[in-house]
């Protein structure tokens, strides 16, 4: 399954460290291939393991078998630091967000920036345009903390936004926005993908479920992913 552009698992198991063998695996043998251009959807019941998919996917977990190829590379297989410059082309929204309250907004969003080594106008520039798109420009300066749980869901996902990422990684992107607000969400998450990203969303939102934005749609249960 060596993709050359895109995102893929192949054979992909994960059981928790310290787990008796005989557990059933979260994750039993997915298989599944991701390209840039379209917005991936998987839903699967609470429990049913779509974080902790999204999380492999993403470096922050090894499987217990199998491989994660990005973009023809086993990034699954690379030691510890070399995941962590191959993260730098991810934008990951948490699904319990992971700002940094005592930071501002624009600080936030400064976070995954820094490591790119851009010049500062350019991240400045790159901040106040993902804060516009997200409808959050007025809130530059607040904290984080003190925003509601919906303008902190923006934040998240303007951070992982904000630098143009190969990869987009999104666990429950919509869950605290009216109806609005999802669909903006759900068309810049189109239009990251109509410009060659990534983009792998977990969703229980039936908004999303209905969506047009949605190319390819999977389903996880039991450990196994399907696409109906």
């Amino acid at each position: 399954m060596e993709l050359s552009a895109g995102l893929a698992c192949r054979g992909l198991d994960f059981r928790w460290p310290g787990k008796a063998d005989t557990q059933t695996a979260v994750l039993q043998s997915v298989r599944a291939i991701f390209v840039p251009g379209t917005v991936n959807l998987i839903t699967g019941e609470t429990g049913a393991g779509k974080s902790t998919l999204l999380h492999l996917l993403a470096g922050l977990l090894r499987p217990t078998a199998g491989t994660v190829w990005a973009d023809g590379q086993k990034v699954s297989h690379w030691p510890a630091h070399h995941r962590d410059r191959w993260r730098q082309k991810a934008g990951i929204v948490f699904q319990h967000l992971a700002l940094i309250p005592d930071l501002s907004v624009a600080e936030n969003l400064l976070l995954p920036l820094v490591p790119r080594n851009l010049a500062w106008p350019r991240m400045q520039t790159a901040i106040q345009q993902a804060l516009e798109a997200a409808e959050l420009a007025d809130l530059a300066d607040a904290p984080a903390g003190a925003l509601s749980g919906g303008q902190r869901q923006r934040v998240a996902i303007a951070r992982a936004l904000v630098a143009a990422p190969r990869f987009i990684l999104a666990d429950e992107p919509t869950a605290f926005q009216d109806d609005r607000q999802a669909h903006r969400i759900a068309m810049q998450l189109d239009q990251a993908a109509s410009q060659g990203a990534v983009v792998v969303v977990c969703s229980h939102d039936p908004r999303l479920r209905q969506s047009a934005v949605v190319g390819r749609r999977f389903h996880l249960a039991a450990g196994k992913l399907a696409e109906p």
